[in-house]
């Protein structure tokens, strides 16, 4: 398995995490271009690698054994079971494609912590087989796969499956002293899909139909319905790369991957939204390659495009490579490498721990409800 996949996630960075954490006594998980001949010299900087920086002690993940059912059994096939998997049981990631690989980031993320090599080298993040010298754990639930194999196929049975498992991890949890010792605010679920854990979460969802009615037919303009233009994927993806930027429209759900399919493209991101959360924001500066607007602005006929055409060939080809600089960050690969999307996923794990042990340490000697919550 040692192809490397584009990332296909949403904002669903700060969504997944502010997902982790659990409080009270029912589950609440609050807690995702053009190519000159000619170039001159680079002086784009890339955010920080952790190839590059001195050696730090990695977040030690404690990873439950769940059965097959709950994570890579759904690759072979519906209500297909086995023993917890281990890297010799663990299956190359599926070349298929559709919402499936879209939503991949609970796969990633087990199997960097099944890799033979895990702790041996440094990493962002290790396995640790006692759970007392843990600092986070980890739920090996694919819930955004669940979703899609059971309860998006619209047959009523195979959809309560999927509720069945959701019922299930979550009473396993509740059983877990370790759950119970930090009211699951350690814990990391990865969901990805806006309506994975459907039944214990929130879910949100924005509108973009005015916005392609205002852009759709303009000249310069390559306009694909639900992102994939006539000609399937590879057109789609033939098109962003050919382009010098790519619109990223907030989205009809979460876990939209428009914005990462610009950066892997080389395509220079037109973020419109007033609220997005954006991956890895504390260590990478979305201003040095990407343009944004407000939804009040791109309502304005022909405001984006106005703007764009204003931005100098310099400037564009500083923001153009700086998004090569920074592309491996939102790539998932196997074996992983550092600085790649898990690795960077698990560093915002890391980034979160101090507000985690607060919050833990808090609600531990406190005799009524947290009123920091």
């Amino acid at each position: 398995m040692s192809s490397k996949y584009f990332v296909c996630f949403t904002i669903f960075i700060l969504f997944i995490f502010a997902s982790i954490f659990y409080s009270g006594r029912t589950i609440d998980y609050r807690s995702k271009f053009l190519i000159f001949t000619s170039l001159p010299p680079s002086n784009a900087t890339p955010c920080s690698s952790s190839a590059t920086q001195p050696r730090r002690r990695p977040l030690n993940v404690y990873m439950y054994d769940l059965r097959m059912k709950y994570n890579v059994g759904m690759f072979k096939g519906p209500h297909y079971d086995g023993p917890p998997v281990t890297i010799e049981t663990l299956p190359e990631f599926p070349h298929y494609t559709g919402l499936r690989r879209q939503h991949t980031v609970e796969y990633w993320m087990l199997a960097s912590l099944l890799y033979p090599e895990n702790g041996t080298r440094q990493q962002e993040a290790v396995r640790v087989l006692n759970p007392d010298s843990a600092d986070v754990f980890f739920v090996p639930f694919f819930s955004s796969l669940s979703y899609d194999t059971y309860h998006n196929q619209g047959n009523e049975t195979e959809s309560k499956f999927d509720d069945q498992l959701q019922a299930e991890i979550v009473d396993f949890l509740q059983k877990s002293k370790y759950w119970k010792r930090s009211a699951g605010r350690d814990h990391v679920i990865p969901m990805q899909h806006p309506n994975a854990f459907k039944h214990y979460r929130d879910k949100e969802g924005k509108d973009r139909k005015q916005l392609e009615k205002i852009l759709s037919g303009q000249k310069d303009v390559v306009f694909e319905a639900n992102g994939v233009a006539e000609g399937g994927v590879i057109a789609s993806t033939k098109g962003m790369r050919s382009s010098k930027f790519c619109l990223d429209p907030a989205g009809d759900t979460p876990s939209s991957c428009r914005l990462f399919d610009a950066i892997v493209s080389h395509c220079v991101p037109v973020i419109v939204s007033d609220k997005i959360e954006l991956p890895y924001e504390d260590e990478i500066d979305y201003n040095k390659f990407s343009i944004f607007f407000s939804r009040e602005e791109a309502k304005k006929e022909g405001y984006i495009l106005d703007q764009l055409k204003r931005i100098s060939k310099t400037k564009w080809l500083e923001m153009w490579r700086y998004v090569k600089n920074i592309t491996h960050h939102f790539e998932y690969q196997y074996p992983p490498k550092n600085g790649d999307a898990v690795s960077m996923l698990w560093r915002q794990v890391k980034h979160k721990l101090p507000a985690v042990k607060l919050a833990v340490h808090r609600n531990r000697r406190l005799k009524v409800p947290d009123w920091w919550r």
